[in-house]
């Protein structure tokens, strides 16, 4: 029986159209999810809409729509993205639907048999965009004197009947967890800041609203929604079936993964465990904050005019390329810089220029010059084994290795290594030339070729997944003998198969009119 493996993104807040942010976390998580699945993992792959709050119920108003028409509208083009970038979830959930209602108010009742919800009065900051309360201490001063979260937000002082979480008592814990699971939060940083923050101490949190309704309604007291992140962290328990513990539950429950911006860590590693601690539920294994997508080194914001839609990225250049740079050029779990000319840069030196001009170079030769047969039983060197030994090494160990670890970037650098040395390899061997004075040999150097195109192929299918795809199409590679298993098959070359001439995969990108 394979072994689960639970991803999780955070579910997107639909007030407005989704941005490259939002395509960014969720490639990351679709590459991962796709890796994981490839190293024969049961992969359950849950990505959403957060649709409750009082940002939405606020656009809602300013539009002259009721929030569950706006919630429709915007979480359809979430849904378009993730069709438009190949993002392979396996349930895209709606915080609306009536199963996450039901686990939501499960899991409140469970906090509140605990002894840990009560009610009070709240009165402080309160900052509608970030949907968060902030502490005195934690505010800056703006412009005018304004008061703005630690984000930068601005934050309004808020009086209201409230239920009240004891997240005090989990204060230590949440120390606790921390030192003894030391992979829960990453990357470093991110564990480092989340530590300063509990050692500070941990107020109680105001849980429920009552200034307007549009969420889920609390147990027992109909005039209370829910405060929006109890019901949206509870979409990760709503995925897999919660509260009925069997089935999808029993198998994934607790999350491998939960993949996260960095702004929003302190919900997923303080409130949330807390949380599931006091339901008596399992933690999940691993928070990942991920680094915030910059436009040319600028954070993107409506009035600097620089939000770009990730559906024109993707039609200019590509699906798969715009794939490919930002898991390559991005240090996973830090900030990254994107622009247009960048990602032709990019995308035309590595994809293009090395990998689409190898594996087309060596193809088009043998469908001309071999009749489409694949070469066998030509006249060996040493230097056929050491590059076959090379690219076994990179696609069986280090960008498998590289890309378990969420090392993402240097799972796609070690990968494109070993392009870089098939490339000098046929150059060095020079089969067009060896075609006249030595046909024996040229069969070995193209057998070589092609054995390590293949390997090539099939490792990187996570970042590139349709463009993977054709290449092992035209090669005549089965669909259930691409995954990293296959990658042992040494015999995969003996079957009959004849090459059609070949469509280059990555034709280069030209810079659009205006970045």
């Amino acid at each position: 029986m394979a072994e689960p493996f639970y991803i999780t993104t955070a579910i997107n807040y639909p007030n407005g159209r989704p941005h490259i942010g939002h395509a960014y976390e969720a490639i990351a998580a679709d590459a991962i999810a796709r890796f994981h699945r490839m190293m024969g993992r049961d992969v359950f792959f849950l990505t959403g809409t957060d649709e409750h709050g009082l940002k939405m119920a606020q656009t809602a108003r300013d539009r002259g729509i009721a929030p569950a028409e706006l919630a429709e509208e915007m979480s359809s083009y979430f849904r378009e993205m993730d069709a438009k970038l190949n993002i392979s979830h396996d349930r895209f959930i709606r915080t609306t639907e009536t199963d996450h209602h039901a686990a939501s108010q499960a899991i409140w009742r469970a906090m509140e048999a605990r002894g840990d919800i009560y009610l009070g009065r709240y009165e402080g900051w309160y900052s509608v965009r970030d949907e968060a309360f902030y502490d005195e201490k934690e505010l800056t001063e703006g412009e005018s004197g304004a008061r703005l979260s630690p984000q930068g937000t601005p934050v309004e002082w808020t009086v209201e009947e409230s239920w009240f979480f004891r997240l005090s008592k989990y204060q230590e814990p949440l120390l606790a967890h921390y030192r003894d699971n030391p992979d829960f939060i990453r990357p470093e940083s991110r564990r480092n800041e989340v530590l300063r923050f509990v050692e500070g101490g941990l107020a109680d949190l105001s849980i429920s609203r009552t200034s307007f309704d549009w969420g889920v309604k609390v147990p027992g007291s109909d005039d209370h929604v829910m405060y929006v992140w109890v019901d949206a962290l509870t979409n990760y328990l709503t995925g897999v079936g919660y509260p009925d513990t069997s089935g999808k539950y029993e198998t994934y429950w607790p999350a491998d993964l939960h993949l996260i911006g960095k702004d929003i860590v302190r919900f997923h590693t303080v409130y949330w465990p807390a949380f599931l601690m006091s339901a008596g539920l399992p933690l999940p294994k691993s928070v990942f904050g991920h680094g915030f997508l910059l436009h040319r080194g600028e954070k993107m914001s409506k009035s600097v005019g620089n939000v770009v839609d990730p559906m024109t990225i993707a039609d200019l250049f590509g699906v798969d390329p715009l794939r490919y740079f930002l898991l390559r050029e991005v240090s996973f779990g830090q900030d990254g810089s994107y622009s247009a000319d960048a990602i032709v840069t990019r995308v035309n030196a590595d994809l293009a220029n090395s990998f689409g001009n190898l594996a087309q170079r060596t193809l088009s030769f043998i469908a001309k010059n071999c009749g489409g047969v694949l070469p066998q039983g030509g006249r060996e060197e040493a230097a056929d084994a050491e590059l076959l030994a090379l690219v076994r090494d990179v696609t069986t160990n280090a960008f498998p290795t590289q890309f378990a670890a969420l090392s993402l970037s240097q799972a796609v650098e070690a990968w494109l290594g070993a392009v870089f040395a098939c490339n000098q390899y046929i150059d060095a061997q020079a089969p067009w030339a060896l075609r006249k004075t030595d046909p024996d040999r040229m069969n070995a150097v193209l057998e070589t070729l092609v054995r390590a195109i293949r390997d090539l192929a099939i490792a990187i299918q996570p970042v590139i997944p349709a463009s993977a795809a054709r290449l092992l199409d035209q090669l005549g590679i089965a669909e259930d003998a691409r995954d990293f298993a296959a990658l042992a098959d040494a015999h995969w070359y003996a079957r009959d198969f004849t090459l059609a001439p070949p469509t280059p995969i990555f034709p280069r990108l030209e810079m659009p009119m205006e970045d």
